[in-house]
């Protein structure tokens, strides 16, 4: 399988990390970094912690800690076929987007082909991955396959693409509990929805960047359904992942310090809140990145719950 040369003109999208190693790749293949979004690593992040909070709880650690190793690599590549899917379909709407007109599909730096091409090589990586689970939780990882291919089309159907993702993006949560313990329970469950409850949160944050072209092009999003409302919205999507994280912690007998961690938690998605303006796309971006540190937060607090 060949990779076409890029065409001149790569550039980063605005909400790259700037300065990122992509900068270092060879010129033909900075756009399909890119367009995996190897230069914007929080999304890997916040695919990678639900994996490492399953693990964690079902009390995997430090036996299974090898598992940390395959969630980290298949995030990072299911991440990135996940998202040249995502731009394949989404690449006319992108060119009407003011952020996203200049990634490699809209601007034309990456042909259609060669983006099937380069998905298909990032999910062969990802089935490396997968075959060296339990067949448990291979079935269990090959059944969000559905809510993965639906995503991309829920901003055209529904106000609420972002609770969508968060059905999508967490369910690593209970294909790592499943990898650890062969099935998984209610509190893999709760861990589950606390996860969608969070991302439904932080990417009502990221659709803010978006709001005024989104109304344009006719892209529904949680963001502007909220409205005047989304302050609240949001907290009260954190409250639901804190209750969540709550009652996973109770069916655990979790000790003093996971309830501690826990509350660290609530700081951060409450300062989350606090902080949030949202007509500053610029604050939106930073509190959405922010989440990776909320993540790991997260773990922490899993870890300790299942090993008081």
């Amino acid at each position: 399988m060949s990779i076409p040369e890029a065409k001149p003109g790569d550039q980063a999208t605005p909400d790259a990390v700037a300065r990122s190693w992509v900068e270092w790749l060879p010129a033909r293949s900075r756009p399909y970094a890119r367009l995996a979004r190897f230069d914007r690593p929080i999304g890997t992040w916040l695919l990678f912690w639900p994996c490492a909070w399953g693990v964690a709880l079902a009390g995997g650690l430090p036996r299974d800690i090898y598992l940390l190793l395959l969630f980290g690599l298949g995030s990072i590549a299911m991440r990135g076929a996940g998202c040249v899917y995502n731009d394949i379909v989404d690449r006319d709407l992108d060119a009407q987007v003011a952020r996203t007109r200049d990634r490699p599909l809209p601007s034309g730096r990456v042909s259609v082909r060669a983006a099937w091409n380069w998905l298909f090589a990032l999910c062969l990586v990802g089935l490396l991955v997968l075959v060296q689970l339990r067949p448990m939780a291979q079935g269990i990882a090959l059944a969000s396959l559905g809510l993965v291919a639906a995503y991309p089309f829920m901003k055209r159907i529904t106000w609420w693409p972002q609770a969508w993702l968060g059905l999508t993006f967490n369910w690593g949560a209970l294909v790592a509990a499943a990898a650890v313990a062969g099935g998984f329970g209610a509190p893999a469950l709760l861990l589950y929805a606390a996860g969608v409850f969070w991302t439904l949160g932080y990417d009502t944050i990221y659709a803010l960047q978006d709001i005024e072209d989104d109304a344009l092009a006719g892209i529904k999003s949680s963001a502007r359904r909220l409205g005047g409302g989304l302050r609240a919205g949001v907290a009260l999507f954190y409250t639901l992942t804190l209750a969540c994280l709550a009652g996973a912690f109770a069916l655990v007998d979790a000790g003093m310090w996971a309830w501690v961690a826990l509350a660290a938690v609530g700081a951060h998605l409450g300062w989350q809140v606090a902080a949030l303006r949202p007509d500053d796309a610029l604050r939106a971006l930073r509190l959405f990145r922010s989440n990776a540190l909320a993540g790991l937060v997260m773990f922490l607090a899993c870890f300790v719950a299942a090993t008081a």
